[in-house]
């Protein structure tokens, strides 16, 4: 069977060339996509009794595609969501297909017709002030162990970083003790290669000194209890270990994305504007950035609801007035 027409050559020059070199795409969205072909091909190999080896291009026709999207709703139990980023991936590769080969344009155009499904956007979760200082609170800083944990922590709240940024973060990524002009930072490493540089608070810069000490440069800054460099599921687990500690928290889910939130959400109340927030965060599209202006929109309704004309209030006491305007003031 020619190259042409077999499967697996396509697929290896997409998944190992295409979206490595050509695409330069977040290691992370590169085990996506792999994940999607992974769930797939066997599945349109069971629908055909045909080894996966010997899958054609023309076998991957867009009825099988509908069939394995149904599949992983169904019975894998998967949200709408994620139907729509193993379709985006199945698009992807479709159009690096008929962009090189006119033979297989009309199949290209069959499967990228498939529509997405509408879903909902969930809303964006985040912690208040007073909650985010009661998870900081729980590591035991009396403790070796406990004061690394903190630092990982606070890294996350003050600079916003994705999992993969915290994970990857060496001590050479580290300017402290005001090496910068009198600024400390961090140097983030974040999707596609980009790399930014965040603030650091004093505190922070205090325990990511104390963390980091006699520590060569290449050395992981957060290590676990092993002495290995954290993992994404280990940053995972310890913050849910946290929210456990946490009481008025024991019913949600708190997940290292939720703190991501929490920084944007209270960047936004501090008042700082939006294209700030987007370099802060390293956000590509200034479109991704605007939902947390609506956190700041709810909070202006909230106060208009407090001083509606014509409502009957309990009385207030002298100091419950001063916060409220005090607050108002901060809008």
């Amino acid at each position: 069977m020619s190259d042409l027409v077999t499967l697996g050559p396509w697929l290896r020059r997409f998944l190992c060339e295409y979206i490595v070199t050509e695409r330069n795409l977040a290691r992370n969205t590169r085990k996506s996509y792999r994940d999607t072909f992974s769930l797939l091909l066997p599945f349109v190999s069971r629908k055909l009794h045909k080894p996966v080896d010997r899958l054609a291009v023309c076998d991957l026709t867009s009825r099988y595609v509908l069939q394995f999207l149904t599949h992983i709703e169904e019975d894998r139990g998967c949200s709408a969501r994620t139907r729509n980023q193993r379709l985006a991936t199945i698009r992807a590769f479709a159009r690096f297909i008929g962009s090189r080969d006119p033979a297989h344009v009309e199949w290209c155009g069959h499967i990228r017709a498939i529509a997405s499904k509408k879903s909902v956007s969930p809303p964006v979760g985040w912690l208040t002030r007073a909650e985010m200082e009661t998870m900081l609170a729980v590591p035991d800083r009396k403790t070796r162990r406990g004061r690394s944990e903190y630092a990982l922590l606070l890294f996350l709240y003050n600079t916003g970083a994705r999992v993969s940024e915290s994970t990857q973060l060496k001590v050479r990524d580290l300017q402290l003790g005001g090496r910068n002009s009198g600024h400390d930072l961090a140097t983030l490493h974040g999707k596609g290669g980009k790399t930014r540089q965040c603030p650091l608070w004093p505190e922070t810069e205090r325990v990511l000194a104390d963390e980091i000490l006699g520590r060569s440069n290449d050395d992981a800054v957060f290590v676990s209890r092993l002495g290995t460099p954290f993992t994404r599921f280990g940053v995972y687990r310890l913050i849910e270990r946290c929210a456990a500690g946490v009481p008025e928290l024991a019913d949600r889910t708190i997940t290292p994305h939720v703190i991501r939130h929490t920084t944007a959400c209270h960047l936004v109340l501090a008042g700082v504007d939006i294209n700030t927030i987007r370099a802060w965060l390293g956000h590509v599209s200034i479109s991704t950035t605007n939902i947390y202006a609506e956190i700041d929109l709810t909070l202006k309704a909230n106060a208009v609801a407090l001083c509606e004309v014509g409502q009957a209030r309990p009385a207030r006491s002298w100091k419950e007035d001063k916060d409220l305007m005090a607050f108002l003031k901060s809008l």
